[in-house]
């Protein structure tokens, strides 16, 4: 299926790993441009000699920590420069956190807004003017399952990724009388390198290996008893960034494997 994406720009997130390396795959493919940011120089670097050896569109790495206002700044400077702005903004930049809210002092909650909702935020009020002069473009927030249905463990997280929902479906009223379509996803279960390091954490001085922890995990809370690829996940916000998603705006889409536990 030709998703009409071709020569589009897209700027996204935490593009080195995880479900932002897969969605950045899977834009270039569809013949889109990119400008990719991620904290690890080295590693965005690879990443983008790879994208442009295997699909031949032009990339730009921009070494970035998305909860800082000045590399946020940066960040849409060089979009701007080398592309005039952007068509797709892409925000999944993220990570869990891991707390208890009476031991958690403000300056990690601060870290966390900045991180999940800030860089949103500023990002899509930056790059949206030129999104409008274009004819129009798209938003996609990625949030998480835990938005709706908490994890005990991560409560900032909890938190933070809910106020990014709410961000998206604001935003999506604001900006769809430009032609500028804002949605967000909840993903449950994503085999990602964090859920592996944090695996073997937590296996560490036990019998379990981590490969079984991660087993009971995905049979103990989604039903299709297993995580997601990074690429299942990407597969779908590729379609929600093409024409053929022309009518989806301001919805939050899970794609959980069943793990939500409700109606929505």
């Amino acid at each position: 299926m030709d998703l009409g994406m071709k020569g589009k720009v897209a700027v996204v997130t935490g593009a080195s790993a995880g479900i932002g390396l897969a969605v950045a795959r899977g834009l270039a493919a569809e013949g889109s441009h990119l400008v990719l940011c991620a904290r690890d120089a080295r590693r965005l670097e690879k990443v983008a000699e790879a994208v442009i050896e295997d699909y031949g569109v032009r990339v730009i790495s921009v070494p970035a920590d998305v909860s800082i206002r000045s590399d946020v700044d940066r960040l849409v400077e060089v979009a701007s420069r080398e592309f005039g702005g952007a068509d797709i903004l892409i925000n999944n930049a993220g990570a869990g956190s891991e707390e208890t809210i009476l031991a958690a002092p403000d300056e990690r909650w601060q870290h966390y807004w900045e991180m999940h909702v800030m860089a949103a935020v500023r990002l899509s009020r930056a790059l949206a003017p030129t999104m409008r002069e274009r004819g129009g473009g798209v938003i996609l927030n990625n949030a998480s399952i835990c938005a709706t249905q908490p994890l005990g463990y991560e409560p900032i997280y909890n938190v933070t990724k809910a106020a990014l929902v709410m961000f998206s479906k604001c935003l999506a009223n604001e900006l769809i009388p430009f032609g500028i379509r804002v949605n967000a996803i909840n993903p449950g279960l994503v085999m990602t390198q964090s859920w592996q390091d944090a695996a073997r954490r937590l296996t560490e001085d036990q019998a379990m290996t981590w490969e079984t922890y991660l087993d009971n995990t995905a049979r103990d809370n989604a039903p299709i008893g297993r995580f997601a690829s990074p690429e299942e996940i990407a597969d779908f916000m590729v379609f929600l960034c093409s024409s053929r998603a022309s009518y989806c705006v301001g919805s939050t889409y899970y794609i959980d494997g069943g793990w939500l536990k409700g109606v929505t």
